[in-house]
């Protein structure tokens, strides 16, 4: 099949399925009352979706891999070029997502890794594009990874298209706010069901489900937890056990040195460019008719056990 139909049909099922996902999430939601503009949609959709990785996918294929494969010769290595198409698609599919399982166990548990993986559990309202929220350093190390051998090796063109077709699907179903429950199939395939634990601030989960499409490596490594309820409602419930800048480039800047963002509004020239986005944002809203959403007030007594990310942030804050 010529490539440009490839991309075609490949852009068309993404799309579908996100108005799919879209709808879904507002027919039967996880957590209900969730809205579809919540705190940083914005910033995961421009920055993080549009603009980071049309520009890491530019780095890593052209200034990373084609090097790579051009400076070295990959011939007596690619053994999968006389596979048929699918086995290949299920052979990166399979072995990337155990290296992925792996890989974010091991920032869970680094000091280092985990400044690279914080942002991604930094959101409070985790939806369909939550999952699009990877530091640069993260996104560099996994996509790389993941594209390099089917390259290298020799798979076939529509191998790409497919591969990252499939792993946009899987990375908007696990974050989805949907209600939905697998049966068995939870043993097997990845759902929300068990992923969005894992992005609830809870002591019990941050060592738990770190699983991306098959569920059966955290069953496999006795990494599962599965209470079978859902986590609590409330803000403290979810995300980081500490602040985190809401800012993108100070999502990045955290992540290498610790700092009060709002001490920083102290600077003018900072406060104009910080508060920028949400004045322009507010204006939209009131052209619209909207009032902006009260902040909910945290419940007291919540069994929320923020004492992980607390613990390593004060290891983290004298670095």
């Amino acid at each position: 099949m010529p490539q440009e139909k490839l991309l075609t049909i490949t852009t068309t099922i993404l799309v579908c399925w996100v108005i799919f996902i879209i709808a879904w999430e507002r027919i039967n939601p996880y957590r209900k009352s969730l809205p579809f503009f919540r705190e940083g949609f914005w910033v995961d959709l421009v920055w993080y979706t549009i603009i980071q990785s049309y520009f890491l996918k530019i780095l890593i294929f052209d200034y990373i891999i084609a090097p790579v494969k051009s400076h070295f010769d990959w011939s007596s290595f690619q053994f999968v070029s006389h596979w048929p198409v699918w086995v290949q698609v299920a052979f990166f599919l399979f072995t990337h997502d155990l290296y992925i399982y792996l890989f974010h166990r091991f920032q869970h548990s680094n000091k280092f890794f985990w400044r690279t993986h914080e942002a991604h559990h930094s959101g409070k309202e985790v939806d369909f594009l939550a999952g699009s929220r990877s530091h640069i350093a993260e996104i560099i190390i996994n996509q790389t990874i993941e594209f390099a051998p089917i390259i290298l090796l020799g798979a076939a063109p529509e191998v790409i298209p497919i591969k990252a077709l499939l792993d946009a699907m899987f990375g908007m179903f696990i974050h989805a706010n949907v209600k939905v429950k697998m049966g068995k199939l939870k043993y097997f395939i990845n759902s929300p069901e068990l992923h969005l634990w894992h992005h609830a601030n809870y002591i019990e989960v941050f060592h738990a489900n770190f699983s991306t499409k098959f569920s059966f490596w955290d069953h496999l490594f006795k990494t599962a937890y599965d209470p079978g309820h859902p986590p609590g409602n409330l803000p403290e419930n979810w995300g980081l056990g500490y602040e985190y800048p809401k800012d993108y480039f100070l999502q990045h800047a955290f992540s290498v040195k610790r700092f009060d963002e709002k001490g920083l509004l102290k600077y003018k020239w900072f406060e104009r460019y910080y508060n920028l986005r949400p004045n322009l944002l507010k204006r939209i809203e009131v052209m619209l008719g909207k009032a902006p959403r009260k902040a909910q007030k945290p419940a007291k007594g919540s069994p929320v056990y923020p004492l992980v990310m607390e613990e390593q942030e004060e290891k983290y804050a004298n670095t």
